[in-house]
């Protein structure tokens, strides 16, 4: 199960470049325009697909009856957990009929 593990470890990495776009979204802190592209395409594009998949791997291997901390540490688990919750509640507030509205 080193896959999961490796995929564990980039979907963290997609999560906290998930978190520095949405900072970038709100203020442009970053004046590099070639680091700042990266950081979207990784924290959006990447992030949206690999921290999702990650998840259901990890209900996959519950779902077997393994112990996941076996495989995975628990603090990289629950990062990826929190890192699934903040995307679902920022995709959530992006389709929001409030949010377009003047």
């Amino acid at each position: 199960m080193r896959w999961l593990l490796f995929l564990s470890r980039l979907a963290f990495i997609c999560g906290i470049f998930f978190l520095l776009a949405i900072s970038l979204q709100i203020r442009d802190w970053l004046n590099e325009e070639a680091i700042t592209s990266t950081i979207v395409i990784i924290g959006y594009a990447i992030g949206l697909i690999v921290v999702p998949v990650v998840n259901i791997c990890y209900l996959a291997v519950l779902f077997i009856k393994r112990r996941l901390t076996a495989y995975v540490p628990l603090w990289l688990v629950l990062g990826n957990i929190l890192f699934l919750f903040i995307l679902g509640f920022y995709i959530f507030y992006l389709n929001d009929p409030y949010y377009h509205q003047k």
